[in-house]
């Protein structure tokens, strides 16, 4: 089946001008002038003239089957939709366990992450949880990088007062299970780590980085704007060559946008970072006037928005603010066809007019939303 996107302003993320995109089951096949196909091909067409296309955003973060749990078994949250990642863009996702790797298992986390898949986006998954010592499917994490489909790295947590405070050596012991998974199975590895908020930050890290440089390119910590120190090792560690990921949702002390710009203003490539929702976790918000507690899941739609605000208010240009939940995260977790529109790429594809307003999602070939519509849902939806 093929489908011909015409008059398309493609962002890929680099700005491409208007061209036509020929898309044939789900993968991009031709980018061109005026593409033509004879009469006799089954082709679909969209006109997408007064649209931008942009690669279909990536969230390495998401608790795809609820985190939460730490006021107790009802504090538990529900998994995420189809339809709840589809309206805000997200064509690929990243699940992961978190505090709550007691009562939610790896097994439940792999069938929800293939479930995600056969409904028609994209969807991989990190093996362990927040502790020590590492929780696998097959008995190490090595094997289940070479032997679990969809598994492409490793969580841990550290600096929280919730974590098991792993050692350095201990860190460097995972960073060898990634790196030898990711060489076997060809997926690269990563080992995304939680950063809570005690003051020895990512301390550890860099040390490790600057005893070995080439290790950078296995780190992937998170929730790096926590707090003000945090956010300057953070930078510390871009300049050494590592990723540094800025939690859109979840515990920040400014706005993500605001520290993407002063990043950028002190020196650290756009290239060097990432966003992330960490979307379904557990969220208590207390009315300060009525006293009222009221629990929600941690929004998903928070990486798309930031990136907006840093276009429409912070002056960034859009394939910049782009990169961000495209082609940074798809290198940090080394999807090699994910996160721009090329040749040969998966057709993930948004559309957005011209206030950077979300109008249509394709997911690996098929049109999962259309004029802000959504067609692709989960199954019992």
């Amino acid at each position: 089946m093929f489908t011909l996107i015409k008059n398309s302003d493609i962002y890929a993320p680099q700005h491409l001008g208007l061209n036509d995109i020929l898309v044939c089951n789900e993968q991009i096949v031709h980018i061109g002038k005026d593409i033509e196909l004879p009469d006799s091909f089954d082709v679909r067409v969209i006109d997408a003239e007064g649209l931008k296309t942009v690669p279909g955003f990536i969230d390495q973060h998401v608790h795809v089957i609820g985190g939460g749990g730490q006021l107790g078994f009802a504090s538990l949250v529900p998994a995420v939709t189809i339809s709840e990642l589809v309206q805000v863009g997200t064509t690929t996702v990243l699940g992961l366990l978190g505090t709550d790797g007691f009562v939610k298992d790896l097994n439940t986390l792999y069938a929800s992450v293939k479930a995600i898949c056969q409904e028609g986006l994209s969807a991989f998954m990190l093996t362990s949880y927040y502790g020590l010592p590492e929780r696998t499917l097959t008995g190490s994490v090595a094997e289940d990088l070479i032997y679990i489909d969809k598994v492409i790295g490793c969580k841990l947590a550290m600096s929280d007062d919730r974590s098991s405070f792993p050692t350095t050596l201990e860190i460097l012991r995972l960073i060898n299970q990634v790196r030898l998974g990711g060489f076997t199975s060809g997926k690269g590895g990563v080992l995304h780590i939680h950063l809570g908020a005690e003051e020895t930050g990512i301390s550890q890290l860099i040390d490790i980085v600057k005893e070995h440089p080439k290790f950078a390119d296995y780190l992937s910590p998170t929730h790096l704007i926590r707090t003000r120190p945090l956010f300057e090792q953070a930078l510390e560690f871009a300049n050494l060559g590592g990723m540094v990921d800025f939690s859109t949702g979840g515990t920040k002390f400014t706005q993500p946008r605001h520290c993407v710009m002063e990043a950028l203003n002190r020196g650290i490539s756009i290239d060097r970072i990432t966003f992330s929702s960490d979307g379904h976790g557990g969220v208590r918000k207390e009315n300060p006037e009525t006293g009222e507690v009221i629990y929600r899941p941690a929004p998903l739609d928070l990486n798309y928005k930031e990136m907006t605000l840093l276009v429409k208010d912070c002056g960034l240009a859009l394939d910049d603010a782009l990169k961000l939940i495209t082609t940074n995260p798809a290198r940090n977790l080394k999807l090699r066809n994910k996160g721009r529109i090329a040749v040969n790429m998966d057709a993930d594809i948004c559309f957005l007019d011209d206030q950077l307003g979300l109008q249509h999602v394709m997911a690996r070939g098929r049109m999962a939303m259309e004029g802000q519509k959504i067609l692709m849902k989960g199954r019992y939806e």
